[in-house]
């Protein structure tokens, strides 16, 4: 099901963006960011974040980002913001003007974590999936929306509920790009259940 982006809700919302029911962008402003505690000791909870929000308990959000970064850290894609301690995102990050960080981040109770790999420098647009089941999560990514790699298995605490997700994009620096962000979807889980060791009793 292709989703309207009119019916999205912000969480901070930029000074400059356009929303339309089949593309969003987003100008970022400079310093913007979502990290807690871990290695770096500071709390960042200023990025602009727009969500849908569920109850279902297993589906699929697929979007594709557009962007043209210029500073380390301005960063762009998916995102499950349930409040400022607990939320995923990930994305593609600048790094220099060889690589970029093709990267996802995992905050549960006010801890961050980042996993990341690097990307050619060249790379302008990506496709993000993001799936649910329950309280377990998969990240995959795509460069051509149609073959799609994970890049992540994630459990979220706080995510037993109605879970909002969705798109965001920030520069952590002082910079500002332009963030697009389209052909968003909803979808049946695409991450299918686990088929070999059975549970554990608990």
């Amino acid at each position: 099901m292709k989703l309207d982006a009119t019916r999205m809700v912000w969480t901070r919302a930029p000074k400059e963006y356009v929303v339309t029911p089949e593309r969003v962008e987003i100008t970022t402003e400079p310093f913007t960011d979502l990290w807690q505690r871990t290695y770096y000791h500071f709390r960042n909870d200023n990025a602009p974040v727009l969500q849908f929000t569920s109850e279902e308990k297993f589906f699929s959000f697929a979007v594709k980002t557009e962007f043209q970064t210029k500073v380390r850290y301005d960063q762009s894609g998916v995102v499950m913001y349930l409040d400022s301690d607990n939320w995923l995102k990930a994305s593609v990050e600048h790094e220099n003007h060889e690589i970029r960080r093709l990267g996802s981040v995992v905050t549960n109770n006010g801890y961050s974590d980042w996993a990341s790999v690097d990307a050619d420098a060249s790379v302008d647009a990506i496709w993000f999936r993001l799936s649910r089941r329950e309280d377990d999560f998969c990240i995959e990514n795509s460069f051509d929306g149609v073959h799609f790699k994970q890049m992540r298995i994630c459990h979220m605490e706080k995510a037993a509920g109605t879970v909002s997700f969705g798109i965001y994009a920030c520069s952590a620096e002082d910079s500002s790009f332009k963030a697009a962000f389209s052909h968003m979807e909803l979808t049946d889980c695409k991450w299918q259940a686990h088929d070999g060791q059975q549970p554990d009793e608990e």
